[in-house]
């Protein structure tokens, strides 16, 4: 079955370390937003077994999101996810997003440190973060996301140590680990404030994924941990290349065998329902492509896959030869990343898959 994303551009203020497509919250900017993503949806038909509310904050403008999956068509079993800030998150809106049908809910808490959240310019503090995960179990969120940030001003491995304790004493089923990347022209990238070095961060990485995984926490892809049974469906279509239809400005889709996105223009999405521009037509999926995204996940590529699109085994073998060993997991069936790799993993991607355009 095809998976939904649907984009909610608001948010309360902007972090600024954020390059994503965002604009501040408030009812100007939101009227009539919720209406345009129903006219889009109403467009395909379809039943959906993983939706996920991504932005900005949906959890801003939960009662938009409410009126949204009141519109939608998904299974008995669908995973249906919602983004939050612990800021934005009451016992009100964590019941009224339950009872219209979310079942997970994904926690931007970004660490437990209230000296890092200063430095990342967050409005909520760690406890504020750990208040907020209480919160929504307690309103029957059973299956509960957590981000947390690696690299930030002044994190050491000890720290990042002591925010992974905190929240595996809640009731935290997946956690999102992902590196802080300074993009241009963002306010942190003006700030001076001195991030870790290269050496530390690889250290800050590894400790956080042996912490996360004497959790419980079993690393499934380069930036996501999950206890038994609680991988992110949704982004699993990601990196699976399965289809996946994206709504609201700014998204991105993959559906009917071929790529697209809506341009980041909230009033140009909500004049029209039709804002697609294509970025490639049918003609299937790319190996360089494929591949590339396989290799995010544990499990990484096999060779059966490779064989698929007319990549031998051997020919993998022979660039395998070219990442340094330990790098790489290399068994008779399939070929993934370490956790050292993972680290790299710009650079072993391309010495695997680069000119092997073959498509299917």
């Amino acid at each position: 079955m095809t998976g939904l994303y649907i984009h909610i551009p608001f948010c309360l203020q902007k972090c600024p370390y954020c390059d994503f497509y965002s604009i501040p919250y408030n009812d100007s900017t939101a009227y009539g937003y919720a209406d345009a993503v129903i006219r889009n949806v109403e467009r395909y038909n379809e039943r959906y077994d993983t939706v996920y509310f991504g932005g900005g904050t949906p959890s801003a403008a939960w009662w938009d999101v409410c009126r949204i999956m009141a519109k939608l068509r998904f299974s008995d079993d669908a995973e249906i996810t919602v983004e939050a800030n612990p800021n934005t998150l009451t016992k009100e809106s964590l019941l009224s997003m339950k009872n219209c049908g979310i079942n997970r809910i994904s926690i931007g808490a970004q660490s437990f440190s209230n000296g890092e959240l200063n430095a990342l310019g967050r409005s909520h503090t760690s406890e504020d973060a750990s208040n907020s995960i209480k919160f929504a179990y307690e309103s029957g969120f059973h299956n509960i996301s957590v981000d947390l940030m690696l690299g930030i001003p002044n994190q050491s491995p000890d720290s990042v140590r002591r925010s992974i304790k905190i929240l595996s004493a809640l009731n935290v089923t997946h956690v999102s680990a992902y590196m802080l990347k300074v993009e241009p022209n963002t306010p942190l990238a003006y700030s001076g404030k001195k991030l870790p070095d290269e050496n530390l961060t690889a250290q800050i990485y590894l400790a956080a994924v042996e912490a996360l995984e004497s959790y419980g926490f079993n690393q499934y892809e380069i930036s996501n941990f999950a206890k038994k049974g609680f991988e992110c469906r949704h982004n699993l279509k990601y990196w699976k290349s399965l289809e996946y239809l994206g709504i609201g400005a700014g998204a991105h889709s993959f559906y009917d065998n071929k790529r697209f996105f809506v341009a980041p223009d909230v009033k140009a999405f909500m004049k029209s329902s039709l804002q697609e521009e294509v970025i490639t037509g049918k003609g299937g999926v790319s190996f360089e492509d494929y591949a590339m995204l396989k290799l995010r996940l544990v499990e990484g590529l096999t060779f059966a896959e490779c064989e698929y699109f007319g990549v031998s085994k051997a020919e993998i073998l022979k660039r395998c030869k070219l990442v340094p060993t330990n790098d790489l997991h290399i068994t008779d069936k399939a070929v993934s990343m370490t956790a050292e790799g993972f680290l790299v993993s710009n650079r072993v991607i391309v010495e695997l898959t680069s000119g092997l355009s073959l498509q299917k």
